[in-house]
């Protein structure tokens, strides 16, 4: 295993690390990586990561999978935890040992590494906008095929907080299934009657849909792309249905969420904002590597 010696983000990091590392490395490098076969297969070196921009840093158990895979010898030495802000050109991780392995692993470290501090960086900023309120900034399921692990965690870095991983440890009855269902009430019938300990949402898109779901019994309402004074009005009646069944319902909002809006959304009191551009509009930081020979 290779070493590293600083201690990691709180967020717990998910379990199929290697597994999505091992995946990577076959894409990128196949039956073998040509280029580092350019060098002699003695000879050592080191290197350091740095950052080109601010950024909130995320990937370093991925980043360090790398190198554990293609060598054991490789040393990793960070400078800086996941969730650590990062400043412009500042050494974020130094890296010893033979030369293949930091050439063969440079690219797909990196792209770990840019990929989830982008996500935990851009869920900052909306984190960030909504301070000094009850509200959380949450994902969602629209994340990159393969990696809903490792951006939910990235999430988690950058101060979100998850949403329910995937369709089986939670249930959001969304537009279509209340069309399957023939009614809001049907589909939370059914939904009861299948999974009666899950947590289960619907989703509404104005107040008589949201009247439905609240006298349906649901744990959870999604507030679907309703202007401000409409989601303030569906807050008050949804506070009005916990005082009078004692009750909790968590209010999430969504759709067409950006940083301008963010807070005014927040400020009428909805428990949470998903926010589905966290994970798929992904915007990767600027990291770069640069080795030195011993």
């Amino acid at each position: 295993m290779s070493q590293v010696l600083m201690a990691k983000s709180e967020a717990a990091v998910p379990s199929d690390v290697s597994t999505v590392v091992q995946y990577a490395l076959a894409e990128d490098i196949g039956d073998g990586d040509r280029n580092a076969a350019l060098v002699a297969t003695n000879t050592s070196a080191r290197a350091r990561v740095i950052a080109r921009e601010n950024a909130i840093l995320a990937g370093a158990p991925w980043f360090d999978a790398v190198f554990a895979a293609l060598n054991p010898a490789v040393t990793v030495r960070w400078s800086c935890a996941d969730g650590q802000r990062l400043r412009a050109d500042a050494t974020v991780v130094e890296l010893e040992g033979p030369v293949h392995a930091l050439l063969s692993g440079e690219r797909t470290a990196l792209n770990f590494l840019q990929l989830l501090s982008g996500v935990a960086s851009a869920t900052h900023e909306y984190v960030e906008r909504v301070k000094g309120t009850d509200t959380a900034i949450i994902d969602t399921r629209k994340t990159l095929p393969g990696l809903r692990s490792a951006q939910k965690y990235a999430v988690l870095c950058g101060g979100g907080v998850n949403h329910r991983f995937g369709l089986f440890d939670a249930i959001l009855i969304k537009e279509n299934h209340i069309m399957a269902a023939g009614s809001i009430d049907a589909a939370v019938a059914r939904a009861r009657e299948q999974s009666p300990a899950l947590f289960l949402q619907v989703e509404v898109e104005n107040l008589t849909e949201l009247e439905q779901a609240l006298e349906a019994g649901v744990d959870g309402v999604l507030l679907d792309n309703l202007a401000t004074h409409v989601l303030a009005r569906a807050v008050n009646m949804a506070d009005a249905h916990r005082r009078r069944f004692r009750r909790d319902i968590v209010i999430e909002a969504s759709g067409d969420i950006s940083l301008t809006n963010v807070r005014e959304i927040a400020d009428t009191g909805v428990d949470r904002i998903s926010i589905g551009g966290l994970t798929k509009h992904v915007r990767a930081t600027d990291f770069s590597m640069r080795m030195y020979t011993e």
